[in-house]
């Protein structure tokens, strides 16, 4: 594919993915403001001890063979049918086993009420099964517009349906019921837009074609799954009684996560097509590599700091006193979050040059450096806990930049030189806002003072030093003026 046209489906692919993840980001957003004002505390313990496991939700639509699948080019319907029922056949092994084991995790972590809950919550894993394929289909065909009209439906129905039970007093049910909808509305959804049925077909040989891949990259993101929704299980166990902690904790986490989640997997989608498409260009995937981490730094830095400035400001003016004790969490965690996109689109790379020993070995070695941080901070009680994170998410990073150096000769360095003026920026900008609005004592005039001091100084900044996104988005904007005045 030539450069113009992968340039073009790469910037068509990336507005519908960004609308997709921030219209999902945005409704998810708005509705846990309200449950988070009408739900128990508590409630959002359970749920975010029951994380680690929900997460394996996600992980069977994201990797293993459907991730082999969209890495390929040339896949028979025999692979796809095999792969759709292997799949649901793992889904319903993986329910079927944690429904039987439920009553172990209530007694592990002192709460009875996990029983019920997680038995249902845990039939999102099936109704995400079932839709694998079709998702898989629409994403290999660069479809995001389709998957936008999908998603965005379905979590909005999902959100009503939470709100409407939170209202009514059905407490922990609300936060159930918004994720089973999602999945379940989400699968119907699915079918009706995709044309893709299964055939009676199976075939373990044609299993075997993704099988090396795919084994990686399901053992990676399983190790993956569990360490990343580890925390509030670790807090319920180690520290007894502590399910408001462990709600303050998850929510800190999850408020956090959510522009970086967005940043992340709009640049995801985009990886996964673009980069394996020139899986054997060397230099064509440098420069690619290097215009996507750009890309983030230009959006992640400053938002993250802002994030972090205004954070006891905008938990007092939507919750007061209810969820303050989760702003430290939030500050720290967002330290890390600030850098996560970047790995995510590291990892893209290790799977489109199929360097699947590179995604899995990384795994495994993050993962006994984290339970090492944890085993040294852990007494310093939660805040260790999420500083130990903060310290494994910079090595991941590292490590990450060292790898791909060795792929694609893209270094530590060249990171540095590309992403530190966005981040220098940044931090001018919102030291430039802390300082002149602190005196200010309503909430929400600092939270929008700050905002346009920052926003603006910063777009300022960049334009002033050229860096090379400002100038991206001006030429975008100028193209577009000029088809727009050749059109009229």
């Amino acid at each position: 594919m030539a450069d113009s046209a992968l340039k073009t489906k790469t910037t068509i692919s990336l507005f519908w993915s960004f609308l997709d993840k921030f219209g999902q980001q945005l409704i998810n957003l708005l509705s846990s403001l309200i449950l988070m004002a009408v739900v128990a505390k508590a409630e959002f313990g359970i749920m975010g001890i029951l994380a680690v496991f929900t997460a394996f939700s996600g992980l069977i639509i994201d990797s293993g063979f459907s991730r082999a699948l969209l890495n390929r080019k040339d896949i028979t319907e025999i692979e796809y049918n095999s792969v759709f029922y292997f799949n649901v056949t793992l889904s319903v092994a993986l329910y079927l086993i944690l429904y039987i084991a439920a009553p172990f995790l209530a007694d592990i972590f002192h709460e009875p009420k996990i029983i019920p809950v997680s038995r249902i919550l845990f039939l999102s894993f099936i109704f995400n099964g079932i839709g694998l394929i079709h998702q898989t289909l629409l994403t290999k065909k660069a479809d995001f517009r389709g998957l936008t009209k999908i998603n965005i439906p379905a979590i909005l129905l999902s959100a009503i349906i939470a709100i409407l039970m939170a209202i009514k007093g059905y407490g922990i049910w609300a936060l159930v019921a918004q994720i089973v909808f999602y999945s379940l509305f989400r699968t119907i959804f699915l079918w009706i837009y995709s044309s893709w049925r299964p055939a009676k077909v199976f075939s373990f040989r044609m299993l075997k074609n993704s099988m090396g891949l795919s084994n990686k990259l399901l053992a990676g993101s399983l190790i993956s799954a569990v360490f990343n929704n580890i925390y509030p299980s670790i807090i319920a166990f180690f520290f007894p009684n502590s399910m408001n902690s462990v709600a303050d904790y998850a929510q800190a986490n999850k408020y956090q996560d959510i522009p970086f989640a967005m940043i992340s997997n709009t640049f995801r989608s985009i990886s996964m097509l673009i980069l394996s498409e020139i899986n054997q260009e060397i230099e064509r995937l440098k420069r690619v590599v290097s215009k996507l981490l750009k890309s983030i730094a230009f959006l992640s830095f400053p938002i993250g700091l802002y994030m972090i400035l205004v954070a006891e400001a905008v938990f007092a003016f939507i919750w007061q006193e209810k969820w303050l004790s989760a702003v430290p969490y939030f500050r720290m965690l967002t330290l890390a979050g600030i850098v996560s996109p970047f790995i995510f689109v590291l990892n893209e790379l290790y799977i489109a040059k199929e360097r699947a020993d590179f995604f899995l070995g990384l795994e495994i070695a993050k993962r006994i450096i984290l339970v090492l941080l944890i085993w040294l901070l852990i007494s310093q009680g939660i805040m260790g806990l999420a500083a130990s994170w903060v310290i494994y998410t910079y090595i991941t990073l590292i490590v990450s930049l060292i790898l791909s150096n060795k792929l694609i000769r893209y270094s530590i360095i060249d990171f540095l030189k590309e992403t530190l003026p966005y981040a220098l920026i940044a931090l001018i900008c919102n030291a430039l806002g802390y300082f002149t609005t602190q005196w200010m004592e309503s909430d929400i005039l600092f939270i929008l003072m700050s905002f346009f001091i920052v926003g603006g100084s910063y777009l300022l900044l960049c334009r002033i030093f050229k860096l090379e996104m400002i100038k991206e988005i001006e030429d975008w904007f100028s193209s577009r003026k000029q088809k727009k005045n050749h059109g009229k």
